[in-house]
């Protein structure tokens, strides 16, 4: 007896989450961080010490300054020399590399097994997202922004633990130092410099970010229809549009082009700016340690020193602008990755999904409907049922929804109504993984990947062996052309399969499936791009493949589905017809309406 079907609200597309500050995008990052927490602490440890060295360079250089007091010609003084002084110089020079270089040694693994975490999640993430969202993607533009949010983990934490922080530590240093053993004047020249340099910096790259971030969104549209093109080769060949493609990307290397100069422009403002305000303080400073010179209140090591600490602070700070526009296209890439990542699923696994158990592989279309957009519906009401070791096909015209039925049982897509059963368990309430596993399809349109032969069949089930990869291709009779080939199963099947014919392709894709040996099988139009003596000898193969399993078969030409065990005719998303293809004729309706025009006009 038949359950009754349920009804569903229509699915809604992967949705992408609303903008997020940069404070919310360095939360996000943190906990991937959070589990290098003590080689942070170590690293953070070591760049202490370094700036602390760095800091003690000025003082020493003042001692040494102040102990020389040789006058020329003076070959006595040279015993006075502080040997002692110049070592220490010397020892910690050498401390501030050599912490610096344990510092990046230690966090380098921190930085690398963050990247590497959020690519590959990313990655996952973009594999469990519905079909809709990669339909709807530009594949060019998306993995530009995974490349360039990869980037960015390393900027981001390279300039904030490598730039920004020892900055700041050092500058606490100095100020401290300036103000204790001088006078406050010193100090109050710095923060006022810094809080001018820092203001300037800050609202001048905010300023400039809305033009870097066109730049690279022009950037990757230009990228997207590049690779567009170049997949597209052959038929940019047939229609001669060879020049149609070019003037179309270089219409978007020249919006690139005016972007970029804008973006430059605005950057040489920037640095003349925080030059001007470097300049100035460096002067200020100077000024007041020449006049402590003078009055006798500072030494000629104190104007030393006064003048390194300057050289120390402002070359870091002489980059601030750069680190700061940096670490801000940085979070712009890193949060356009981090979207990817919070997409919300459209299909997602119930919870406490457990895993589909096959014993005899019947499927059921139980009242389904469906729609991909709710103002065009696909399927109504649509019931059948493929019992255990038969083979069901499904007829129709064009746009009857007789694929849209292998994406559902797939679960590419949830029904809107009704269910879909395999050995009773709906499909909604197992894992996909498990369900997955237990189907195999040949599509209409095998794509292969630019790997070998061998990599394409095993793809069925990884980790096979050659012999079992091999055994596969003999049973989908495609073993006697690979071992022709020169290269055997090394032999390279290019970009999508394309050194490989049609029928060579569907012979890959049924040794694949072979490989899989799952309990139901698919064949979407398998051989609908084929002539007809290939049509005929991989349609004996399908047949051969089929035997004792459940298998749906999706065909526009009926002459390939006549032995099948039983025919539903779709028509407008409706079964109209069933029945197996003698009684079908028998009637005189729609089945043999179509067999008729087909007979008469093989190509209708």
């Amino acid at each position: 007896m038949r359950s009754s079907a349920r009804s569903l609200p229509l699915p809604a597309p992967d949705a992408a989450p609303g903008p997020r500050s940069d404070w919310g995008t360095l939360a996000r990052l943190l906990p991937y961080l959070w589990r290098y927490r003590w080689r942070v602490g170590t690293a953070l440890a070591f760049l202490v010490a370094a700036k602390v060295a760095n800091v003690g360079v000025p003082l020493l250089l003042k001692d040494l300054v102040d102990a020389l007091s040789i006058k020329p010609g003076d070959a006595a003084a040279l015993l006075v020399v502080p040997v002692g002084l110049i070592v220490a110089y010397g020892a910690l020079r050498l401390s501030t590399s050599l912490f610096t270089e344990l510092r990046e040694l230690i966090f380098a693994k921190a930085t690398e097994g963050t990247a590497r975490s959020i690519s590959l999640q990313v990655f996952r993430h973009l594999h469990a997202l519905s079909l809709r969202f990669h339909l709807e993607r530009q594949t060019g533009g998306m993995t530009r922004d995974i490349e360039r949010g990869t980037r960015a983990v390393h900027s981001l934490i390279s300039y904030s633990l490598y730039s920004i922080v020892p900055t700041l530590i050092e500058v606490t240093l100095v100020l401290t130092l300036l103000a204790v053993k001088f006078d406050a004047w010193f100090a109050w020249i710095t923060i006022v410099a810094l809080v001018v340099y820092i203001g300037f910096t800050i609202s001048l790259t905010e300023w400039r970010t809305k033009f870097r971030r066109q730049m690279n969104e022009i950037d990757s549209t230009a990228h997207s229809r590049a690779i567009d093109s170049l997949l597209n080769y052959e038929t940019v060949k047939y229609f001669n549009n060879e020049e149609f493609e070019a003037k179309r990307y270089d219409e978007n290397l020249e919006r690139l082009r005016r972007a970029s100069l804008k973006s430059q422009s605005t950057l040489s403002l920037l640095n003349t700016g925080q030059q001007l305000i470097i300049a100035t303080a460096l002067v200020l400073m100077l000024w007041r340690a020449t006049q402590g010179v003078v009055d006798g209140r500072m030494t000629l090591g104190d104007l030393v020193m006064v003048n390194a600490f300057m050289i120390q602070l402002y070359i870091p700070l002489n980059f601030l602008g750069a680190v700061y526009r940096e670490i801000k296209q940085a979070l712009t890439d890193l949060d356009k990755m981090f979207t990817l990542l919070e997409r919300e699923r459209e299909i997602a696994d119930a919870p406490g999904a457990a895993p589909l158990v096959v014993n005899e592989g019947v499927v059921r279309f139980e009242r389904v409907s469906f729609a991909y957009d709710p103002a065009r519906p696909i399927l109504h009401d649509v019931s059948f049922e493929i019992p255990a070791g038969r083979t069901v096909a499904v007829v129709g015209p064009s746009g009857a929804g007789k694929s849209t039925l292998a994406r559902l049982l797939y679960r590419f897509y949830d029904v809107n109504g009704g269910r879909i059963t395999i050995d009773g368990q709906d499909i909604r309430a197992v894992t996909q993984a498990s369900l997955r596993q237990a189907i195999g399809i040949v599509p209409q349109d095998t794509v292969l990947f630019n790997d070998t032969v061998e990599y394409n069949i095993a793809y069925g089930r990884p980790g096979a062996t050659r012999d079992e990869v091999e055994a596969a291709a003999k049973a989908a009779h495609i073993h006697a052309f690979i071992a022709a080939t020169p290269k055997g199963y090394d032999t390279m099947v290019g970009e999508r399969g394309l050194k490989l014919s049609g029928g060579e392709k569907q012979r890959v894709a049924i040794a694949r499936t072979l490989l899989k040996n799952p309990p139901v099988l698919i064949f979407d139009e398998a051989t609908s791009a084929l002539d007809s003596a290939n049509e005929r000898a991989i349609q004996a193969e399908l047949k051969s493949v089929s035997q004792g399993k459940t298998a749906l078969v999706i065909a526009h030409r009926l002459s390939t589905v006549v032995d099948a065990h039983e025919i539903v005719v779709l028509e407008a998303g409706r079964v109209v017809e069933r029945g197996p293809h003698a009684e079908l004729l028998a009637r005189g309706g729609r089945y043999a309406e179509m067999w008729r025009l087909q007979q008469s006009d093989p190509s209708a």
